[in-house]
């Protein structure tokens, strides 16, 4: 394996190391439902109604696990079937994972710290990564395949939020006396957000890259606009 080849699967060995927590936790979730744990205000929402806590956990992981090898290009290139095949399991994936999300957020009953304000974003964000998704798809209906990765890019940044919110909990963690319900869900919507932000600079050099290679080819010489020679 050369080292440009190495290097092509750091994108989807990082999604996959920041996903590791949620999994991890998502798996020991499922293990408690399925081992008839000790019951616990925590969980008592789990156990009353499991199935949407259980369908997002297994959706959810397949999404941010399976969805994590979309992001090597070298990969993608040379296996474009396999991308397709992996894509028609990835977004049914992150459609269900989006929606019992929105599901739960609207019908379990809240954890403490959990106030209106997060129950607002956890609303938006669930809305957004399934417009987002949709209009990825559309795009390929439509042949349109440059406009299709900049959306499945940002559904996938916020499927891949709770990765992220490990790392901005750290606070929350180490100092208690700041815990509370705004503090909560400005620690939260900081994992969506950075997520969303670190998508949008990585396509607008994407976008500064193929603007500079096509003002590089009007420059060579021999080009015109008509596309012949001067």
């Amino acid at each position: 394996m050369t080292s440009s080849t190495k290097s092509e699967w750091f994108n989807p060995a990082g999604l996959i190391a920041l996903s590791f927590v949620p999994v991890l936790a998502g798996t020991f979730r499922l293990i408690q439902l399925g081992g008839g744990a000790d019951i616990t205000p925590d969980n008592a929402r789990f156990f009353a109604t499991p199935l949407p806590v259980v369908l997002h956990i297994i959706s959810v992981t397949i999404y941010c696990v399976l969805g994590a090898f979309q992001f090597a290009p070298g990969f993608r290139r040379r296996r474009p079937d396999w991308h397709r095949v992996a894509g028609r399991v990835v977004v049914p994936c992150g459609l269900v994972a989006a929606l019992t999300g929105l599901w739960m957020a609207q019908f379990y009953p809240r954890p403490q710290f959990d106030g209106t304000l997060l129950y607002a974003i956890r609303l938006l964000v669930g809305s957004a990564m399934v417009l987002f998704i949709y209009l990825g798809m559309a795009a390929i209906w439509r042949g349109d395949i440059l406009g299709h990765h900049p959306w499945m890019m940002r559904g996938y940044a916020l499927g891949l939020g709770a990765g992220t919110q490990v790392l901005t909990h750290l606070p929350w963690y180490l100092f208690p006396s700041i815990r509370g319900e705004q503090t909560r869900a400005a620690l939260m919507g900081a994992g969506w957000a950075s997520n969303l932000a670190l998508v949008e600079w990585i396509l607008m050099r994407e976008r500064a890259k193929v603007l500079h290679m096509a003002l590089a080819s009007a420059e060579q010489p021999g080009h015109s606009k008509t596309g012949g020679t001067p």
